[in-house]
């Protein structure tokens, strides 16, 4: 998922904490005196009303968009005070959707994984050792002996937005991942922002590794098992086998939603594999809120979990000089409001059928947790922002959905090609022989590529370990182009060939994608 280009690269978690900041400062009048300490501003009657008000605004926001499912959890002062599920597990089963229901939680994955890394820790300061990982390294190799947990949990490492995840899609696993990442061109090093679920998640497995112990048993042990979060796994086989889960969903052009694909993120556990229940996200809401506490027991050292809660990186620079700056914790969008109340917020979109939304007011004690099953439109970023604007003002200052909604759509729409592929030109050139095309390339980094002919010489391109098979179709002269594939599919992209080599368009962002024929 490109949580947020889908809501993770300076996504749209940082795109939307920045548009509204914006939007509120802009109705406030700037002043030269410095503001008061903040307070607390919401009373529990308006959490309540706001609480309660969900019940009319969720479902109003699934008739307009046909999201099939969405549960929801809200805390106050250390209380659940709104625990429910709407709509269907499934679209064409009549299984509803409850508190129990278990749902992909995609990026917001990352803040419960920093809530797993702070609970190992003894001191903050800790966050701030080298991670170390067998196989796994940066271009650089002093970077590569100085980055530290809190850099690859904050995305100021200096790896480009995204890094390893079309191998993901191409199929490749874990382990080549992350022993490919030393490939990629980096930025400067703590002093740039690019998400990346490669880079967290290799910290992640360091902390599991220096502990001797797995990433999904070092979560069970020192989160999920105290915490009482009985139903929330890195697994995906977990989830899979659950009988009460929610599948996730994709649009179809006519409007209707469809249970069309299935999201495997074992590979970036860490970084988007959680599944969890709005119940057990709600214990994990009111053991954040309350500062690492639970029930009474302390299960994350007050100071660690604190560490998770500061900006590390400018994530979204201001766009106005009204607009605030957003910025980047350890797994968390940070945010200060105009009475300088600390927002803490995150968003997790899979392209292939999830989008879901935690937010946090820690001055006010309030939080909410939305998970959907249906591919990001903006439904889960709107509920929150709808219900935290309501609770301060007693009424919805603006149509949030619309908002968001445009956000996740004009996101979708930045990795797709400058060329119409789908409409040669007039003045086209004709294609060489198909044998001018035909054989095997490497590649570095994405590994081996495969052209091959039928008897009738339409090529077909083969990618990936599996591999995946992409029937090309000619456009000009030596370019061709298919239809991609998978979690960050962007449409119809190039495959352009010249002599001995072929440039794969999509692959080619951070110019990684030209395979060499042998």
């Amino acid at each position: 998922m490109r949580p947020l280009r889908t809501l993770g690269t300076a996504g749209a978690a940082a795109l939307l904490t920045a548009t509204t900041a914006t939007t509120a400062a802009a109705a406030t009048a700037t002043t030269a005196a410095p503001p008061p300490t903040p307070q607390p501003q919401i009373s529990a009657p308006a959490a309540t009303r706001a609480a309660t008000r969900l019940d009319d605004i969720v479902p109003a926001m699934m008739r307009r968009t046909g999201v099939p499912g969405v549960t929801v959890a809200v805390v106050h002062n250390d209380k659940v005070i709104h625990l429910k599920g709407y709509g269907l597990r499934r679209t064409g089963d009549d299984a509803p959707v409850t508190p129990d229901t278990r749902f992909q939680i995609a990026s917001l994955s990352k803040p419960v994984s920093s809530t797993v890394v702070a609970a190992t820790l003894t001191d903050a300061a800790q966050w701030d050792r080298p991670a170390t990982l067998p196989g796994f390294a940066l271009k650089d190799p002093w970077v590569t002996a100085h980055v530290t947990t809190a850099d690859l949990f904050s995305h100021r490492s200096g790896l480009p937005d995204h890094a390893g995840d079309l191998l993901e899609d191409l199929g490749y696993d874990q382990s080549y991942i992350l022993g490919h990442l030393r490939l990629a061109p980096l930025a400067p090093f703590r002093a740039s922002y690019a998400y990346t679920n490669f880079g967290l998640t290799a910290a992640a497995e360091a902390v599991a590794r220096a502990h001797g112990t797995s990433w999904q048993k070092l979560a069970d042990d020192t989160l999920f098992k105290p915490a009482g979060m009985t139903s929330t796994s890195t697994l995906f086989s977990t989830f899979a086998e659950d009988p009460d889960r929610a599948a996730t969903h994709v649009k179809n052009p006519d409007g209707t939603w469809s249970p069309t694909y299935v999201r495997d993120p074992d590979a970036q556990a860490p970084a988007g594999g959680v599944s969890s229940t709005a119940r057990d996200m709600s214990r994990w809401l009111r053991l954040q809120l309350a500062g690492g506490t639970l029930d009474g027991k302390r299960i994350v050292p007050a100071g660690t979990l604190a560490r998770t809660h500061v900006p590390h990186a400018v994530s979204q620079p201001p766009a106005t000089p009204t607009a605030r700056t957003g910025f980047y914790g350890l797994g968390w969008n940070v945010s200060y409001d105009d009475a300088g109340r600390l927002r803490l917020s995150h968003s997790g979109a899979f392209e292939l059928g999830a989008n879901t939304n935690v937010t946090m007011l820690p001055l006010e004690k309030l939080g909410i947790v939305v998970l959907t099953n249906g591919a990001p439109v903006g439904l889960a970023d709107a509920v929150a922002l709808d219900f935290f604007d309501y609770a301060e003002h007693g009424k919805a200052t603006t149509d949030w959905l619309t908002l968001t909604g445009g956000l996740y759509a004009q996101l979708a729409a930045e990795g797709r090609s400058p060329t119409d592929y789908a409409h040669p030109p007039a003045t086209a050139k004709p294609a060489q022989d198909s044998s001018a095309y035909t054989g095997t390339y490497d590649n570095p980094y994405y590994g081996k590529a495969t052209v091959t002919a039928d008897d009738n010489g339409a090529l077909t391109l083969s990618l990936g370990p599996k591999p995946l098979r992409f029937p090309l179709t000619h456009y000009d002269g030596d370019t061709f182009s298919f239809v991609t594939t998978g979690e960050n599919a962007v449409g119809r992209t190039g495959a352009v060939f010249s002599g001995n080599t072929l440039r794969v368009e999509y692959l080619d962002a951070d110019h990684l994608g030209t395979f060499t024929r042998r």
